[in-house]
Order: structure tokens, then C-alpha cells, then sequence
């Protein structure tokens, strides 16, 4: 998992599209895979929150998410991090795409996951303990497929059929969990975020078919 991403506002004239949206995904990947650093957290409070456009659709769901992470300390956002995902036996919010397309974890999506993984030539490293379907391994999925240098895998080609299957399938229906819950004060704005680059992304593939 990376360990910096860049906090520039996704669509900014700083970086272009693809990169920006390799980036958005590595910020994601982060905030979903373990309680957010204070060096992410302090690069979030003083990131820029205007797009280039008024109006930008990823806009405002961006700007809640840097009020979010201004409103609380480290330690008040590391807490609700553990108690939506943490914790002994089953978490108050899963994250994973077997939960929401089967119904239990380590189920029939998590196999096609695997088999889509191993023909585009990926694999869980090591040291990673969660699952392939949790939600910040996909991340880095998709940042790979954006930003890689294998063109065989990475293009809009195999990121539309990947996105489609693995990603778009299930986040919003985690996004709902996230949002309904009463404790997620920080992690709520993550899901709004989560939910608008879905559509966003959703969006971007539809024009290419």
C-alpha cells in the first residue's frame, strides 16, 4: 500500500486526468486500508478545495471531506476508524465485495477477483492481510491499471472491465452502510467522496462504449 498520495483536488489543472485519477485512488486506498497517518491527515487539512470549474461534481464532496478532517484530532478519527472497521469478529461496517455480493466473505466474487488478478498478472503481496475484495486492495488495482507501464493492462480497456465487475458493482451499496452509520462523522465524508468518483468514473466509461 503507498504511502503518499497527492492531496491535489481531482481535476485540477495541476495534474492531468489520468494522473489525477490514479491519485484520487491512492487517497482512497489509504483512507480505507488503515486509520489515516498524521502526515495524510495534515496534508488533507491544508489541501486546496477549489476545482477549477464552479461546480465541479467531485466538488463539494471533496471540500466536506478536508472540513471533515479539520473538525477532528488524529486520535478522534484514528478511533472511529478502528470502531467501523476494527476490532475482534465482525466490524460495524465491511469493506469487502463478497459481503455485499454474496452475502459472506470469502465467497464466489472473491474466486472471480482472484482469477481476473491472476490474468492481468497481479497478486496480494505478502504482507497485505486482508483479502483481495477489501476496498482499498481495488483501489490499488485501479491506480495500477490508470498509471502502470504495462500498456497490455493498463488502458481504459481493461480499467472499463475491471471497474464494471470489481468496483462499481458494490461501493455505493458500501457507501450506504458508511453513510447510515451514526459514527462515521469523518469516514461519512469519505463515503460521500467514494460515492461521487463512482459516478464520475461510471460516467467516463459509459462515453467510451
Amino acid at each position: 500500500m503507498s504511502a503518499t498520495a497527492s492531496l491535489t483536488l481531482p481535476g485540477s489543472s495541476a495534474l492531468d486526468e489520468e494522473t489525477a485519477r490514479a491519485e484520487l485512488y491512492g487517497v482512497l486506498a489509504q483512507l480505507y486500508y488503515a486509520p489515516p497517518t498524521p502526515e495524510l491527515l495534515a496534508a488533507l487539512r491544508v489541501a486546496v478545495t477549489q476545482a477549477p470549474l464552479e461546480g465541479g461534481f467531485l466538488q463539494e464532496p471533496w471540500q466536506q471531506l478536508v472540513s471533515a478532517a479539520r473538525a477532528q484530532d488524529d486520535a478522534a478519527i484514528a478511533a472511529e476508524y478502528e470502531r467501523l472497521f476494527g476490532g475482534v469478529g465482525k466490524p460495524e461496517v465491511f469493506v469487502y465485495a463478497s459481503h455485499y455480493l454474496a452475502g459472506f466473505l470469502n465467497e464466489k466474487p472473491l474466486a472471480r477477483l482472484r482469477s481476473d488478478l491472476d490474468r492481468l498478472g497481479l497478486a496480494r503481496g505478502d504482507t497485505m492481510p486482508e483479502t483481495e475484495d477489501h476496498v482499498a486492495y481495488l483501489c490499488e488495482v485501479m491506480r495500477y491499471l490508470i498509471a502502470g507501464d504495462d500498456m497490455a493492462v493498463c488502458n481504459l480497456t481493461q480499467q472499463q472491465g475491471f471497474f464494471a465487475t470489481h468496483v462499481q458493482s458494490w461501493w455505493p451499496a458500501m457507501c450506504d452502510a458508511l453513510e447510515a452509520h451514526p459514527a462515521a462523522q469523518f469516514y461519512g465524508a469519505v463515503a460521500r467522496l467514494t460515492r461521487a468518483f463512482v459516478a464520475v468514473e461510471s460516467q467516463g466509461f459509459d462515453m467510451l462504449t
